[in-house]
């Protein structure tokens, strides 16, 4: 299995919106860990749709990825998602398109097949609350065909798009997205940061379903992990009180801004518990613990990638927090 110095590591920035702070504040602070996680050498820096949510910013994500690629000069920027059942395909392969037109060889396009919004939302982006998602294979195999290079007799193009064969992911938090993936030979995406309790099915199914492509000879498996690293493990703990009252809000119905550490929680037993699965492949801790943690974690998945999320309340613990991943990713290279 790789070891930590092996593989690359990539990092997820969800735009948080801390209590007291701003969407402008927000997108600054996006520029500023793109630039660090360039500097220290990560692959990737990927920004993911959501609507209509207290606390993160990154409704518009294409628009943001260029931001963040125009404050940038070598890092990969995309999408840890796009999810494809909002948009027409036409109108995402225009927009990557223009982003890989803009910043070639640096766009990824990750898609995720759950609208990630509710009904209200979902009725407000013009989309039928009732329609489901059963046709995510085929509007994926039509955004390839706008990215593809022009197929005889092809009446609608993308144009920035067509022929551009911006990068394909599939991202996922079960094994249906898994199987996909591995039938159309694309890389996958497991979202363990947030529902990691069928990471290792997904990544079984992946694998076992893999079929060679143009794109990829082999399987190719990232996965987004939760990781709060400190200069200690009390630390680490006191700062991981942020994600904790995020994911309390979530059990309790409630969506909130990025909220300062506390030392104390006020939860039930049951609530501690749910919290707590969403936490299940956390990462948290000072240096030692943390390499230990990444370590086994990559001896458990056999991950090709690791995209890391680090949810805590002030942009300096949260840059720190990725400088002591990279000084033990870095340590032994």
């Amino acid at each position: 299995m790789p070891r930590l110095n092996e593989i690359p590591l990539s990092v997820l920035d969800l735009a948080p919106i801390r209590h007291g702070g701003s969407a402008a504040e927000t997108f600054d602070d996006s520029v500023t860990l793109a630039r660090l996680a360039e500097r220290r050498g990560f692959e990737r820096f990927w920004l993911a749709e959501h609507h209509s949510i207290d606390g993160i910013a990154s409704a518009a994500t294409s628009v943001l990825i260029g931001h963040v690629a125009g404050q940038t000069s070598r890092i990969r920027v995309g999408s840890g998602g796009i999810m494809l059942p909002n948009h027409p395909p036409l109108v995402i392969a225009e927009q990557f398109g223009t982003l890989e037109t803009l910043y070639p060889g640096r766009i990824d396009l990750g898609l995720g097949r759950a609208p990630g919004a509710d009904a209200a939302t979902m009725a407000a982006l013009r989309r039928d609350a009732f329609a489901g998602v059963d046709d995510f294979p085929q509007r994926l195999e039509e955004l390839k065909g706008y990215l593809d290079d022009e197929r005889p007799g092809q009446r609608v193009r993308a144009v920035p798009g067509q022929g551009t064969r911006v990068p394909l992911w599939l991202l996922g938090s079960s094994d249906y997205s898994a199987r996909l993936a591995g039938r159309e030979g694309l890389p996958f995406a497991f979202a363990a940061q947030f529902a990691p309790a069928r990471l290792h099915e997904a990544l079984r199914v992946y694998r076992d379903n893999f079929q060679p492509s143009a794109l990829l000879d082999a399987p190719y498996a990232m996965v987004g992990l939760p990781v709060i690293a400190a200069d200690s493990d009390l630390q680490a703990e006191y700062l991981a009180s942020t994600a904790r009252q995020k994911f309390l809000g979530l059990v309790r119905g409630q969506r909130i801004l990025a909220q300062p550490p506390t030392e104390h929680l006020d939860w039930s037993p049951l609530e501690q518990s749910q919290v707590e699965q969403f936490l299940g492949a956390a990462v948290i801790g000072g240096p030692d613990t943390v390499r230990e943690g990444l370590e086994a974690f990559l001896e458990a998945t056999g991950a090709d990638e690791l995209m890391l999320h680090t949810d805590v309340y002030s942009l300096e613990d949260r840059l720190r927090s990725y400088e002591i991943v990279a000084d033990l990713w870095q340590a032994d290279t």
